[in-house]
């Protein structure tokens, strides 16, 4: 069973969204280390939070010790800084902000921790068999791994949100601090620019994980989902 393509990465997979049909996969299910691709479940609960009324778009969040110390790559909030939830939204799925992130993690749940189990949670109930998540960022951690099969599946439920869609598609922006400090924001998803019909995506990159990415595109009024995971390079 060969694949009629050969991909330069460690496994993935290529999905109509729809149906559920699969088109191309190349080890969907081999449990790997994926990044900031798992922000994708931290965007979905926030997501769903927001379309069933538990937190608005417009709601203020004081920023955690937590939230402000997190490293990789960020949004550079402060300890004791304003920001709402639609800006923290943004900075996460734009910039991959980890400090965002977990801002909202907190914002949903309490803590990171009670977060990372309602991730868990919301995996089992997409049906991703392979999946364990530790935090919200994707950061390093021990045990936490998916498959590109289970990534296609949250991929799906993310990008079923229209929501979704007025942030993933910002290119660039900046973020105002409200103390003369601005950040900007350059989005993670080069794909948006390079390639037609694309409207959405999820990067992420460590050692670890190597380069990952899963990415939405609509052309003739289909929508693909497709996940790369664990190649060499971003160009890859």
């Amino acid at each position: 069973d060969v694949p009629p393509i050969s991909l330069n990465c460690a496994s993935a997979i290529l999905v109509e969204p729809e149906s559920g049909q699969i088109l191309f996969e190349m080890n969907a299910d081999s449990p790997r280390a994926v990044a900031s691709v798992t922000k994708l479940m931290t965007i979905l609960l926030t997501l769903e939070a927001i379309d069933s009324g538990r937190i608005s778009l417009e709601q203020q969040v004081v920023i955690s010790k937590e939230a402000a110390g997190m490293g990789g790559s960020q949004v550079l909030l402060d300890v004791g800084e304003t920001q709402s939830v639609s800006i923290l939204l943004k900075s996460m799925i734009v910039g991959s902000a980890n400090d965002a992130a977990v801002a909202l993690a907190e914002t949903l749940y309490g803590s990171e921790a009670l977060c990372a189990a309602k991730m868990n949670e919301r995996a089992e109930s997409l049906g991703m068999t392979d999946t364990h998540f530790v935090n919200c960022t994707g950061l390093p951690a021990k045990g936490q791994h998916t498959t590109a099969r289970d990534v296609a599946r949250m991929s799906i439920a993310v990008f079923s949100h229209s929501l979704y869609y007025g942030y993933s598609q910002i290119w660039l922006d900046e973020v105002d601090h409200g103390d003369g400090r601005m950040t900007h924001l350059t989005n993670t998803n080069k794909l948006i620019r390079l390639l037609d019909g694309c409207d959405g995506g999820k990067t992420g990159s460590t050692k670890e994980a190597g380069y990952c990415l899963s990415a939405t595109a609509k052309r003739s009024g289909m929508r693909l989902i497709a996940v790369v995971l664990g190649a060499p390079s971003g160009a890859e």
